[in-house]
């Protein structure tokens, strides 16, 4: 099941998958605002009140873990950016040594 999820993201676009992880990262962060919403308005039990802290708990460590796959993919996406610039200068590079040289000959 694993190895079908990491085929299934490797045709996946990088610029994609960030749009995804960062829906993903909203979701939680909603559901982390409307649980604090919950903890501070509403009487609870004191087990009804560690449910929610342990839940808490849990979703600022999944926000935590899509920070870093956010920051992984970015840095990711930027060395693809630098490298499509680096090969279009390469292209300008040669384009303008075949043609224009072969000009002034």
């Amino acid at each position: 099941m694993a190895r079908l999820k990491e085929k299934r993201r490797e045709k996946i676009s990088v610029a994609s998958e960030i749009d995804r992880l960062e829906e993903q990262r909203v979701r939680c962060q909603d559901n982390l605002e409307r649980a604090e919403f919950r903890s501070r308005k509403e009487k609870l039990s004191e087990k009804q009140r560690q449910d929610l802290e342990d839940e808490m708990t849990i979703m600022n460590e999944r926000v935590q873990k899509l920070d870093k796959e956010l920051e992984m993919l970015r840095g990711e996406n930027r060395r693809n950016m630098l490298l499509s610039v680096a090969l279009l200068a390469i292209s300008a590079f040669f384009y303008y040594g075949f043609f224009y040289n072969t000009d002034k000959s």
